[in-house]
């Protein structure tokens, strides 16, 4: 058995608890969407310093990301697996407890630990189960993130307009709890594919370049787009991951090995990544606005904040049917194929959405096609990076992709929020988006995704000699006994 190859028993309740890990995950992403209007009063402070509690975990995910795929490569991705689902405990126990601005924002920010498990899981999918279920098995884990938001925001609105809104929090203790024991019990120890050691100027360089590059666009609009604050911070940006570059280039143990990463199948990954994670997010802008807009508006549904995310729930049910789908077409057709289609999918369910989106019941299957798109789509994701990169970097490759994710994401929340902010009317003494505005932020997406599927088609074909590479280098593994 080679040191990357280990003999799993029961390789369905791997697959389902890695799963289950990574759904828990996403819910903490979604916890907060009921509180955001409550927590300046909940947490007893202004809007704008209450506003940290959301950008604090964003920090902390997309810095932790490559961080923990790194060094799951280097000491395995169980271990890590373990510290991620502790500290998201610790974290989600501190928010619980306390009614306080700054404890809060440090358990919120410890909850952001939660999201390396998802490219921790696929490296341990690569090296622990049949090589026949592995592709479904990563596009299951791939797409968790997605079902677990769309299944959350009911969930937690209820629970948050039922109870005390601490109960939230203790929920998030629980599934952290029982995930870290889950991974103790059930995930097998898969030893190290890297033996190089960290590269802690590599981290403190990454970490400021990720940290002022999220900062600004987190924050532009509430500091001002052109404000020397947010024009300060983008150009420090610059200049840290300029050096960060120079580094990695140069050191003989890179925390992020560029020559890999800028490799044409891996960046073309990343940057499709980022453009449909733009687009899949804009729908949760823009769809519950639409839902809980009054009817007074003439384009608004009156729907409660509960009913809207019940409309928006078999979004996520959808995504999880899309995944094992995805894997069979992908099987026949290659993972570019299901990425091509399923950002096509999205970019034409956004158009239709454009003149359709008049009931809740039309709100509800766009979002179920949608879903599917973006089920299609994340399959396809772990299979191409891992295509491209030798078995020693499946985690961190896999990291840098959930980084992309998150930076999509994170640049969809300032491109649609300037919009939907921008073009407004004011009924009933209340400014609320307008008409024009939804259309423009469906356009834009529509937009992003077409240009995620253009971009999908220029994907080459698997590099024959990297392919060799990685192949021999695995070959080597297998044949050095543990």
């Amino acid at each position: 058995m080679g040191r990357h190859a280990v003999r799993v028993a029961h390789p369905g309740v791997l697959i389902a608890v890695l799963a289950a890990a990574g759904i828990s995950v996403s819910l903490m992403q979604t916890l907060m969407i009921p509180l955001i209007p409550e927590l300046p009063t909940l947490l007893h402070t202004s809007p704008a310093n209450a506003s940290w509690a959301i950008t604090v975990t964003l920090l902390t995910a997309a810095v932790t990301t490559p961080v923990f795929g790194r060094l799951g490569d280097m000491y395995g991705p169980k271990p890590m697996l373990i510290v991620c689902a502790a500290t998201l405990t610790a974290g989600s126990l501190i928010a619980a407890m306390t009614t306080s601005l700054l404890p809060f924002i440090i358990g919120r920010g410890l909850q952001g630990f939660g999201i390396p498990i998802i490219p921790l899981a696929i490296s341990v999918l690569r090296a622990a189960i049949p090589a026949d279920r592995v592709g479904s098995a990563m596009g299951l884990i791939s797409s968790s993130l997605g079902v677990g938001g769309a299944l959350g925001l009911p969930l937690s609105a209820v629970i948050a307009q039922k109870t005390d809104w601490h109960v939230l929090f203790w929920g998030a203790s629980a599934l952290g709890m029982m995930a870290m024991l889950l991974f103790f019990f059930l995930v097998p120890n898969i030893p190290a594919t890297s033996a190089d050691p960290f590269d802690p100027l590599g981290f403190v360089l990454l970490t400021t370049g990720l940290v002022t590059l999220l900062l600004p666009i987190t924050k532009g609009s509430t500091w001002g787009w052109t404000s020397s604050t947010t024009l300060s911070l983008f150009g420090v940006s610059v200049v840290v991951f300029a050096v960060f570059a120079r580094w990695q280039f140069r050191t003989a143990s890179p925390m992020v090995d560029l020559r890999t990463t800028l490799r044409r199948p891996v960046l073309t990954t990343n940057i499709a990544a980022i453009l449909v994670c733009f687009s899949m997010f804009a729908l949760s802008l823009v769809a519950p606005q639409l839902l809980e807009l009054p009817k007074g508006t003439g384009y608004g549904l009156g729907q409660s904040m509960l009913q809207a995310g019940l409309w928006m729930a078999p979004g996520g049910l959808a995504m999880m049917v899309a995944s094992p789908l995805a894997a069979r077409v992908a099987g026949r057709r290659g993972a570019k194929f299901t990425l091509v289609c399923g950002a096509a999918i999205i970019a034409a369910a956004y158009l239709g959405a454009l003149w359709g989106l008049g009931s809740p019941v039309a709100v509800m299957v766009v979002n179920i096609v949608i879903s599917l798109g973006v089920g299609f789509a994340y399959s396809s994701l772990p299979a191409l990076i891992n295509a491209a990169v030798p078995i020693s970097e499946t985690a961190a490759a896999n990291g840098i992709n959930a980084l992309a994710r998150s930076l999509g994401t994170s640049i969809s929340s300032a491109v649609i929020g300037v919009v939907l902010a921008t073009m407004t009317i004011t009924y009933a003494g209340h400014v609320m988006p307008s008409l024009q505005g939804l259309r423009i932020a469906l356009l834009i997406s529509a937009g992003v995704a077409a240009l995620a599927a253009v971009i999908a088609m220029t994907l080459p074909a698997a590099d024959a000699a990297a392919i060799e590479e990685w192949s021999s280098e695995e070959l080597e593994l297998e044949a050095d006994p543990v």
